[in-house]
């Protein structure tokens, strides 16, 4: 058996990484854009980055790493509350919202603003959509479980991301006709806070423990129920 603790440090990782990752395609966008009139005081829409090499290329990796991440986790989530959740059903529905979110994450990061506008725009919407009822739905499930007593607590920090997050949602669309700096602006806000938003699942996964085993069965000529199993444990406290 292998046991592996830092497991547990995924959403805090992902969330670090995604972030500083994003960052650097900022800065790489403003030291190399020739348009210095289309940067926002700093800040610039993620989608711009995707059309300008090589900001784009940091960004298309960024997005596409942090979709798989995003996906593990989520799919980690979905076990942990397998066993704990009364309404399967919910859990099954917010594990596959999630899903599309990552989906249109990858979206997001290969398909070009200027090039393909319109294929984008739909991966934005699969994005913040589904994403932004994910953390609402992980909210109420959190309050409901109440892991360890930790859940109220929690859930309460959630319930007031996933406001700032849907505010944020809000805000993007309807400034983006009147203020482009004050959308760019809320764009960024907006993704800072849903990875903040996921890396508080490490809260969590310190109470579950997730195994991934495989077994082979093998039988002998003189043994025909003899079998070997192999197993590979991922542990978490």
């Amino acid at each position: 058996m292998w046991s592996c603790r830092p497991v547990v440090l995924l959403p805090l990782i992902f969330s670090v990484f995604t972030a500083a990752g994003l960052w650097i395609v900022n800065i790489v966008l403003i030291l190399s854009f020739i348009k210095p009139e289309l940067l926002f005081i700093g800040f610039a829409f993620f989608s711009l980055a995707g059309n300008f090499p090589p900001a784009s290329c940091i960004f298309s990796q960024v997005m596409n790493m942090a979709a798989f991440a995003g996906f593990i986790i989520a799919v980690l989530r979905y076990l942990q509350l397998k066993t704990k959740l009364d309404k399967q059903w919910l859990n099954i529905a917010t594990f596959a919202s999630f899903s599309v979110g990552c989906f249109g994450t990858t979206i997001v990061g290969n398909f070009q603003l200027l090039e393909m506008m319109y294929i984008h725009d739909i991966g934005t919407l699969l994005t913040f959509g589904p994403g932004t009822l994910y953390c609402w739905t992980q909210s109420y499930i959190t309050l409901r479980v109440n892991l360890k007593n930790e859940g109220r607590k929690l859930a309460i920090c959630r319930f007031l991301l996933s406001a700032a997050i849907t505010l944020c949602v809000i805000l993007l669309y309807s400034l983006i006709k009147i203020s482009y700096m004050h959308s760019a602006r809320c764009q960024w806000a907006l993704v800072m806070f849903f990875l903040i938003f996921l890396g508080t699942f490490a809260i969590d996964f310190r109470h579950s423990r997730f195994e991934m085993v495989c077994r082979d069965t093998v039988k002998l000529q003189n043994q025909p129920d003899a079998s070997y199993v192999s197993g590979h444990q991922l542990q978490q406290l």
